[in-house]
C-alpha cells in the first residue's frame, strides 16, 4: 500500500493530539507505569521478532521495531486514558481491556495484515490474547506496587 508510512505516522501521531485532555494529574499519576510499559512492550518485540510471535514487514529503519509507532502511539496513550477511568475499579479494568485487546486481536490486525503492516507467524490469535491479558495485569501491578512504594498510597481503594 503506498500511503502505509502516512498511515503509520498518524496511527502513531494521532492518539498524542488526546494527550492534554487527560489533564496533568492523570498524566503524572499514570507515567510511571505506561513508560513501564513502553519499555516492556519493546523488550516483548525483541523477543516476539526472535521467536517469529509475529511479522512486521513494515520498516521504520533497519534495527527499528516494526512496532514502535503501535507501542509509543495508541498503546502508550491508550494506557493513560484507560488508567484514568478504571484505576482502582478492577473488574471494569480488566473488562475494558480484554474488549480492546480483543477487538485488536480479532479486527484490527486483520486490516493491519491486509495492509502490510503485520502478521502474526508462531501465535494463533488466542495466544495473542492471552499475551495482552498478561500486560493488563503487568500494567496494573506496576501501578499498584508503585503507588505503595514511591507514593507511600498504602490503601489502594482511594485517589
Amino acid at each position: 500500500m503506498k500511503n502505509l508510512k502516512l498511515y503509520i505516522f498518524l496511527m502513531a501521531v494521532l492518539p498524542w493530539l488526546s494527550l492534554p485532555l487527560l489533564g496533568k494529574q492523570t498524566f503524572r499519576k499514570f507515567l510511571p507505569g505506561t513508560l513501564f510499559m513502553g519499555i516492556y512492550l519493546m523488550f516483548e518485540g525483541r523477543l516476539a521478532e526472535k521467536r517469529k510471535w509475529w511479522w512486521f514487514p513494515f520498516k521504520i529503519k533497519p534495527n527499528v521495531l516494526g512496532e514502535l509507532p503501535l507501542i509509543w502511539g495508541p498503546f502508550f496513550i491508550g494506557s493513560f486514558w484507560i488508567m484514568k477511568y478504571t484505576y482502582k475499579k478492577f473488574n471494569l479494568y480488566l473488562l475494558v481491556n480484554i474488549l480492546i485487546d480483543s477487538l485488536f486481536t480479532y479486527y484490527v490486525l486483520d486490516f493491519f495484515k491486509k495492509f502490510g503492516y503485520v502478521s502474526l507467524v508462531r501465535l494463533s490469535k488466542f495466544q495473542l490474547s492471552i499475551v495482552f491479558l498478561i500486560k493488563t495485569f503487568v500494567l496494573y501491578g506496576f501501578q499498584v506496587f508503585y503507588d505503595k512504594v514511591f507514593r507511600g498510597h498504602s490503601d489502594t481503594t482511594h485517589q
